[in-house]
């Protein structure tokens, strides 16, 4: 094998490979003995095939077995003579070859690049920490009381009003068709709660029960189902019964409505589940804190492809108006992550309709975030720093049990696609290495209160991207429940 580099600029790297005709044949060769011994042909005994024949019958098709096979040992062995450690996976691309005839190809790869070891004890970090009080624990039982409030029905034969929860039947249509989800009987829907689609609730407004309406709306575009993305809708509605909310009282009989022998259970309850929400939020914030100062420390360049990948994530979570373009898992591999591929030439440029303000702020945030990972990677490998499966387990488990009912298809789901447990595990991965370095930086702590912890901090340096005019900006999903056109029924308590 004949190596020999062409291009060094940066962290990117080529070279031009040459395996001579001589090698290939001697591994066909080679791989023809191998597979001789069950060899099974008319006329002669298993394994006894001459080879001259086991050549002329099988070499061409093995040809391509061992051709490959010498590209990815000759490619693997070119970098480990060299101690390359590629960033990205190294593209190659065979210049020439033929039966008989010198193999060559070209190798071209970027680095990672050289990260210093970093003086942990010298990061100095600011931990906020806010408590549960009794003002926080009383604003979490009225939340609940509302939540839980039940209704009876209205004394006079008024018309409906905001504020009132009406019991409805509905049938959906698109287009003269019924849709799956878009009926319903006996539905309890509170007016002026936003639970469907925009427009529907506003039009039960002012009605008296026995009125029979169609209720005609427009799906959102982003709407979750796509085969209703815009469409409008008629709903046939019939105003069944008109009730009204009634408080509940807080006391020893509401807490045992979620298995508390007593109002003080609920109290102590509700003051854990705050203490966890606050001790999540200050997490959060301490990481924040600490790739700000990661950020700080020398800089190096970042492989040109991961960046480039980045940026086109970013984008591409502009264009379909996800919720947060700027929250990702530093520490998840680019070329792992599903449609993160090289645009094709002559498709439309991920980043077209950007204004160049956008583009640059992207560039800038896509570049941070590599940077962010490969100093995040580089602490793990040198630290010997792994997220066991019995980690990866717990977190999947935790994740299906969002899902109730649908725990099998999430766990199926999770189980036979690499790049949805790659999603378990990164985050995992990233927390470990972000603890590893707090417990020795020299940590400060400072008490706020619980508003000023849950506020949200400042955005992703640089500055939180913002959508040009010509594109629209992150919206959060809307829906009819808001999902779908039907939602299951309230239970009411009635008085």
């Amino acid at each position: 094998m004949e190596v020999k580099e062409t291009i060094t600029e940066g962290l990117k790297r080529e070279f031009k490979v040459i395996i001579s005709a001589s090698e290939i044949d001697n591994r066909v060769n080679e791989r023809l003995k191998e597979i001789a011994p069950t060899l099974q042909l008319p006329g002669f005994r298993p394994g006894k095939v001459p080879p001259a024949l086991v050549k002329k019958r099988f070499g061409q098709s093995l040809l391509g077995e061992v051709v490959e096979k010498s590209v990815n040992e000759s490619s693997q062995r070119a970098l480990d003579e060299r101690e390359l450690r590629p960033a990205t996976q190294p593209n190659i691309e065979v210049v020439s070859f033929d039966e008989g005839k010198d193999l060559e190809f070209n190798l071209s790869v970027e680095l990672m690049p050289e990260i210093k070891p970093l003086d942990f004890s010298a990061i100095k970090l600011e931990k906020l920490v806010a408590e549960a009080n009794k003002k926080d624990i009383d604003e979490a039982l009225l939340k609940l009381a509302e939540q839980h409030k039940g209704s009876e029905p209205i004394k006079t034969k008024r018309a409906s009003k905001n504020g009132d929860i009406v019991v409805i039947d509905f049938v959906g249509s698109v287009d003269g068709e019924k849709f799956d989800g878009g009926s319903a009987e006996g539905h309890h829907l509170e007016l002026g709660s936003n639970q469907f689609i925009p427009g529907f609730e506003e039009q039960l407004v002012g009605k008296k029960v026995g009125s029979k309406l169609e209720v005609k709306v427009t799906f959102p575009d982003n709407y979750g189902q796509a085969n209703l993305s815009g469409k409008a809708a008629v709903f046939e509605t019939e105003v069944k019964e008109i009730r009204q909310a009634t408080d509940i009282k807080i006391d020893d009989d509401f807490a045992k409505l979620f298995g508390m022998e007593e109002l003080s259970a609920l109290r102590d309850a509700l003051k854990t589940q705050i203490e966890q929400e606050l001790g999540q939020a200050t997490k959060a914030r301490l990481k924040r804190e600490l790739l700000d100062k990661l950020e700080e420390l020398e800089p190096f360049d970042v492989p040109q492809s991961m960046s480039d990948q980045e940026y086109e994530s970013i984008c591409r979570a502009i264009n379909a108006n996800e919720d947060n373009p700027t929250s990702t898992n530093l520490t998840e591999k680019n070329d792992d992550r599903e449609g993160d591929r090289p645009q094709d030439a002559n498709s439309v440029p991920i980043d077209e309709g950007l204004s160049d303000n956008d583009k640059t702020e992207y560039r800038q945030i896509a570049e941070r975030r590599v940077r962010l990972a490969l100093v995040l990677q580089e602490v793990g490998r040198l630290n010997n720093i792994e997220v066991t499966d019995e980690e990866v387990q717990r977190a999947l488990f935790q994740e299906v049990s969002r899902y109730p009912g649908q725990e099998k298809q999430i766990m199926e789901l999770y189980q036979k696609n690499p790049q949805a447990m790659a999603s378990i595990r990164a985050p995992l991965y990233e927390d470990k290495i972000v603890e590893f370095i707090t417990e020795m930086a020299e940590v400060s702590e400072k008490k706020i209160t619980r508003e000023e912890l849950l506020a949200e901090p400042s955005s992703e340096k640089p500055s939180k991207p913002k959508a040009s005019k010509s594109k629209k900006a992150p919206a959060k999903k809307t829906a009819a429940k808001k999902t779908s056109a039907k939602a299951a029924p309230k239970k009411e308590k009635n008085s």
